[in-house]
């Protein structure tokens, strides 16, 4: 493991994330789960995320269509989350939505829908 791969993934992890929910992913780790938080958190969020070329905003909308594209609402609902941490707008979340749903269907833009209200709901956005 690189350290401060490490290191730069856990922060940019929490900037995005919230503190507090990371730190509850990585305190329910165990022997088993444990390598994969670690290397997530150094690959995914300390080289990919740690890559000054995107800003967050950017990433969290891409992340937002990808998520989509592929189905993974779980995902989806928690980077929605992101989203609003890194300046994404309720606008731009339902631009992105309207993206999903031309490429990957109405039925997936319509699954985003909901769960974008429920996470805008909860942040006081709607």
């Amino acid at each position: 493991m690189d350290k401060d791969l490490f290191e730069k993934g856990l922060a940019k992890r929490k900037a995005t994330l919230g503190a507090a929910y990371v730190e509850k992913n990585l305190a329910a780790a165990d022997d088993f789960t444990r390598p994969f938080q670690e290397a997530m958190t150094e690959w995914c969020w300390g080289f990919g995320w740690g890559d000054e070329a995107l800003d967050p905003k950017t990433r969290s909308l891409m992340n937002l269509s990808m998520l989509g594209a592929l189905g993974r609402l779980h995902e989806w609902e928690t980077h929605c989350r992101g989203a609003l941490n890194n300046g994404v707008t309720k606008d731009e979340i339902r631009a992105a939505v309207h993206v999903i749903a031309i490429y990957c269907g109405v039925p997936m833009g319509l699954e985003c829908f909901r769960v974008a209200r429920k996470v805008l709901e909860e942040a006081g956005e709607l």
